[in-house]
């Protein structure tokens, strides 16, 4: 059986899917109130990591763990006890790709080490932006055909969240991939200026991209994100890193295949802008 925490997000609801289309018992794990949809005959359950003796980890195999901003609210040294204790025998930690390379991440890096000396078989992803980060643009899109957003043309190489999820479902059902880290990104590198052109293009009608100032941004970010990873977002959209420019060749060497880019997700989900 696999657990799956945090799974009606973005990637976790794709990978619930995936691990039960292919005829594995799946626990869904969510913490909010909202009744959850997932797949028939997966098992939902509330639970929040903020406790972990409210995790359903008996008879589990292994752990997808979706830990949200940088995890310095988390008690991980409880969360792996109870994982060790309920008997799992291997833990897939989604991390990020700003681990090591920004100051904001660093509660997060921590969390990755305390996994990798928790004696379960591991695996950490760490993937860079999200595609679907651009859901943030449906309310203006839908509005007025237009989206904001700072630093129009600086390229970052943003994953699909359904390539994150289908690495993950690999991962957990194949210990060969014990004991490694995969960063995970898209195909390209792609400039909010391009992901607004690659909706335009799905919606088959203009968009206008208008470039924010960071001050516009910030104050925007801090209606959903803690101060600190504001800022570390910030840095790594206006002024990133090689390696966070870097393409990564993980998702297909787990896949088989090349990620999606930016346009395939924009295709798949433009119903959400029109």
């Amino acid at each position: 059986m696999f657990v799956v925490v945090g799974a009606t997000g973005n990637v976790g609801s794709t990978l619930t899917s995936l691990l039960a289309a292919s005829g594995a018992e799946v626990t869904a794990v969510s913490r909010g109130r909202r009744p959850a949809s997932v797949p028939h005959g997966v098992r939902h359950h509330r639970a929040d990591l903020e406790r972990p003796d409210s995790l359903p980890l008996d008879g589990a195999e292994a752990v997808y763990l979706i830990v949200e901003g940088a995890g310095a609210h988390l008690d991980m040294p409880a969360i792996l006890r109870a994982v060790t204790a309920a008997g799992v025998k291997r833990v897939v930690l989604q991390s990020s790709q700003a681990v090591g390379l920004r100051a904001s991440h660093e509660p997060l890096r921590a969390i990755e080490d305390l996994v990798r000396r928790s004696g379960l078989g591991w695996t950490i992803l760490r993937p860079g932006g999200f595609a679907s980060n651009a859901f943030a643009w449906a309310e203006s899109i839908r509005a007025g055909r237009a989206v904001a957003a700072p630093f129009g043309d600086v390229g970052l190489p943003v994953v699909d969240p359904d390539d994150i999820a289908e690495v993950a479902g690999v991962v957990l059902r194949d210990g060969s991939h014990d004991g490694r880290t995969y960063e995970l990104t898209g195909p390209a590198l792609s400039t909010p200026r391009d992901r607004a052109a690659d909706l335009a293009g799905a919606l088959g009608e203009p968009v206008a991209f208008v470039e924010q100032t960071p001050g516009e941004a910030r104050e925007q970010m801090l209606r959903f994100m803690p101060p600190p990873v504001v800022e570390g977002t910030l840095a790594i959209l206006g002024t990133p890193t090689e390696q966070e420019q870097r393409i990564s060749p993980d998702v297909a060497a787990v896949l088989g295949r090349s990620p999606r880019p930016f346009a395939a997700w924009a295709e798949r989900n433009i119903d959400a802008f029109r």
